[in-house]
């Protein structure tokens, strides 16, 4: 097994934490919520294996790396300056880039910003929409301000998560009344296991009805986590494993974390210059069939020739939900080796 180093980088005053195995072209593997880089523990000693210098970072606001009060400093932007940043501090020309959840958009952005650095780019869970990050249904890439379709995809009487986490209020109040039972009623609410358990099936209505339903819609007056399923061990997640993550958000809170969704409407306005480009390096994507943003991304997919210029297609896992890389760790790690040996 190739052996871990660690590094606090200073990239412009941010703190970046990085973890890296191998030696060989460098791919970069970025986290999503409420994760670490601790996610990416199956494909650091894979892809050094393959002969590749696997890094994983902590995003800004998330484990070692640096939390900032003001929510702006969360903006995309400043998101993929810290990627391109981490490649040049560890003294790299290039990467190829990895990103689940969060860590998708961030990843397809700055591939899409910088093509020169950026030679490929892989987006798991969340595919590539444009300037609008997460796509969804009836607004794929962007199309329309995100703010005022996130209003009309809740339907009257609630919130879509991304308006009730980015208020950082109710959401925060929620969390630390009981933060290991919020990260424990999360990650089994869309996991794999959870979902099968619980009956859910995309034949059983259409999208929009889905999403109104689930627990990624809050009723006014209510928490989110009164719609988490009760919490269940799952294979791919040991204690020790969950214990990572709450000793974590314990010490460091979601302040920095949630303040990603409040820079949506930003975000937005910050790639706008870019709309009328394709993405131009080789892009794939990896889903999960349960994944939410899987699903709610499909018609993302469906047209994802229209803004990948190398489009190299995708895999939607079986029975996968949204962790994939922790879910289906030999499959994740398959279809990544086979992307890299695929770039020229």
């Amino acid at each position: 097994m190739s052996k871990s180093t660690e590094h606090l980088l200073n990239i412009d005053g941010t703190r970046i934490y990085a973890i890296e195995q191998g030696e060989g072209p460098m791919v970069l593997l970025v986290h999503g919520f409420p994760e670490l880089a601790y996610s990416w523990r199956h494909q650091l000693p894979a892809l050094a294996a393959a002969g590749y210098r696997a890094v994983a970072i902590e995003q800004r606001g998330y484990g070692r790396s640096s939390k900032f009060w003001r929510p702006d400093a969360y903006r995309i932007d400043r998101l993929v300056a810290d990627l391109v940043g981490v490649v040049h501090a560890l003294g790299e020309t290039n990467a190829v880039l990895v990103g689940h959840d969060w860590g998708a958009p961030v990843v397809w952005s700055a591939a899409w910003m910088h093509p020169d650095l950026f030679r490929g780019v892989v987006g798991m869970s969340v595919p590539f929409a444009g300037k609008g990050l997460i796509g969804v249904p009836g607004n794929a890439f962007g199309e329309k301000p995100v703010e005022a379709y996130q209003r009309e995809l809740a339907g009257p009487g609630q919130d879509f998560y991304h308006t009730y986490w980015s208020t950082l209020g109710p959401i925060l109040d929620e969390v630390e009344e009981d933060l290991a039972g919020w990260i424990r009623g999360i990650m089994y609410s869309v996991s794999g296991e959870g979902l099968a358990a619980a009956g859910f099936s995309l034949d059983a209505a259409d999208p929009v009805t889905l999403i109104r339903q689930s627990a990624v819609c809050i009723p006014h007056g209510t928490r989110m986590r009164d719609r988490f399923l009760p919490p269940q061990p799952v294979p791919w997640l040991s204690e020790a494993d969950l214990a990572v993550y709450i000793d974590s958000f314990q010490r460091s809170g979601l302040h920095g974390p949630l303040s990603y969704y409040r820079n949506l409407p930003d975000d937005q306005r910050v790639l706008e210059p870019f709309a009328g480009s394709k993405l131009a390096v080789p892009a794939y994507f990896i889903g999960g069939e349960f994944d939410v943003a899987t699903w709610w991304g499909a018609e993302c997919t469906a047209r994802a020739s229209e803004v990948i210029d190398d489009y190299r297609g995708e895999t939607v896992l079986p029975g996968c939900g949204h962790w994939i890389q922790q879910e289906r760790p030999a499959e994740t790690n398959r279809l990544l080796i086979e992307f890299l040996a695929g770039l020229r």
